[in-house]
């Protein structure tokens, strides 16, 4: 056979089985959406792994501020590895890694800082922190102030509100902090999400957010009440072709925003662990009944195309955000963006093939999402890729040059997360009172809200409470005056209508069709 043939042959052999799986899927799914999510007590292996990849919190805390070093040994953290450490914490608790004690006296301390930050402009937890000092500080660790990032803060926001749920006694700690932000530079009147950064000295606000990442953010501010109309909503986008899948992409223009729309595991990876795929409100904790019916399915195309890349290529294919454990340091390793399909680049727009690897967390992540032969592949890929005392490497690198030999907090506590679903389902579970309760009582946070007298809430931007039958009866009980929404609130934003409902792209493309 000549060499040409040969080349061919795995290639074809790859397509035809692709192709036998997805024809026997039902006519319009992907074999993705029939994957059940893995639930039920953690194994011994799986036990061995959640401890391992808990060392990185034990290695990385800094007592003098409660606060854990985003990357290893480097005393620096955002608000997103932060809440990463909050999910990797509720993990270490429930799932018996540290006991009660422990939890609690970690948690008093970082809630205590957060509590205390210095905030961008005084409005909201700037870029970075020194987490020796919890000091503002430039991604050099420097002192001084760059911004704030509205997809941290919302990262952030969902897990202040899980703890708060989870753990109603930390509630007034909760409420204080979020109190105490600035939220009129964040979010407008059609829920569009706004970041700020410096330009000569001044403060800039520029809409932040694609496709994936941004619905994700907006979940957030979502739980605290705000209206994320646009910045909820999946449009615009397109559908790019890769291995037979329609996969979705923001089809903002890069060039003109700065802004790269990479589709990568990580955002539709969080929303399934921390939400179930449903609403973030939604209240029901039923597996594979999602009342986030298109989140669902555009992270099912996300999943669907990386095995699909396995089956043609026999690449092992779990792409995310990651480190790297030289230069540049940091690299979005995409399932698609900027016009290119497996682009992995940095977040100036340098292609850097070199740095593709198999994430852990993805890996882990799509493991207890979805139950299926490949993922099984990816678990024993990497159950046993840690150091210990360390944690779990960022990466393996897609070209066989091993381990990428770096430990973060986001890496570790995103595979705790996944544990966790595992045992517990999805992670937000509401345990306070219903709102729908007529003996509900609202809590510190929702009583500031729903007080007329409140200058706060106007100059900071706080929204509207609700109308819930019980809301209006604890007012009516204890005299408040409710503030209501603005007559014309709606008039601000005509174009976005939240409860218009996502009609669903078709998900398999013209090399599927006989």
């Amino acid at each position: 056979m000549k060499l040409k043939a040969l080349l061919f042959f795995p290639l074809l052999a790859g397509f035809m089985a692709l192709w036998i799986t997805l024809s026997q899927a039902r006519a319009g799914d992907l074999p993705a959406s029939d994957y059940a999510p893995r639930s039920g007590k953690l194994t011994a292996q799986e036990m061995t792994m959640a401890r391992n990849a808990w060392q990185y919190f034990v290695a990385n805390y800094q007592p003098t501020t409660g606060l854990v070093n985003a990357v290893n040994k480097y005393p620096s953290t955002t608000m997103w590895d932060s809440a990463s450490y909050l999910a990797a914490l509720t993990a270490a608790r429930e799932l018996g890694i540290i006991d009660k004690a422990e939890f609690d006296r970690r948690m008093l301390k970082i809630l205590a800082t957060i509590n205390k930050l210095d905030l961008f402009r005084n409005e909201l937890p700037n870029k970075a922190y020194n987490t020796l000092t919890a000091q503002k500080v430039n991604y050099t660790n420097k002192p001084g102030e760059i911004g704030f990032s509205a997809l941290d803060i919302g990262r952030m926001l969902i897990w202040l509100k899980v703890i708060k749920e989870r753990y109603p006694e930390y509630g007034n700690s909760i409420d204080n902090i979020v109190l105490g932000w600035d939220f009129s530079h964040a979010v407008d009147p059609c829920g569009t999400l706004y970041g700020a950064y410096l330009e000569n000295g001044q403060p800039k606000y520029v809409q932040e957010g694609r496709l994936g990442y941004e619905e994700y953010g907006a979940a957030g501010f979502q739980l605290w009440g705000f209206n994320t109309c646009q910045a909820s909503r999946p449009q615009p986008y397109e559908l790019a072709e890769i291995y037979c899948v329609l996969v979705p992409y923001d089809t903002r223009d890069p060039r003109a925003t700065s802004q790269h729309n990479y589709v990568v595991t990580e955002s539709y990876l969080l929303y399934g662990l921390e939400f179930g795929f449903d609403n973030p409100n939604d209240r029901n904790n039923s597996p594979r009944n999602y009342s986030h019916p298109w989140m669902k399915n555009f992270a099912d195309r996300v999943y669907q195309a990386q095995e699909n890349r396995y089956t043609i290529t026999g690449v092992l294919t779990a792409r995310s955000e990651h480190q790297l454990d030289k230069a540049p340091y940091f690299v979005y390793d995409t399932v698609y963006t900027d016009g290119y399909d497996w682009n992995t680049i940095t977040d100036k727009g340098q292609f850097m093939p070199s740095a593709a690897a198999v994430s852990l967390k993805a890996a882990l992540g799509m493991w207890v999402l979805w139950d299926s032969p490949y993922t099984d592949r990816l678990m024993s890929a990497i159950e046993n890729a840690n150091e210990e005392g360390k944690g779990y490497y960022e990466g393996l690198y897609e070209n066989g040059d091993g381990p990428i030999k770096e430990f973060t907090a986001n890496n570790n506590g995103i595979m705790l997360e996944a544990l966790l679903f595992k045992k517990e389902g999805k992670l937000l579970q509401f345990n306070t009172d219903n709102p729908k309760n007529r003996n509900f009582a609202p809590s510190l946070w929702e009583k500031k809200l729903v007080d007329l007298f409140e200058e706060n809430n106007a100059r900071r931007n706080r929204p509207f409470l609700e109308s819930t039958p019980s809301v209006k009866n604890w007012c009516q009980q204890t005299g408040t005056t409710q503030r209501t929404k603005p007559a014309c609130q709606a008039c601000q934003c005509a174009s976005c209508n939240a409860d218009e409902p996502v009609k669903l792209p078709p998900v398999t493309a013209q090399c599927l069709k006989p």
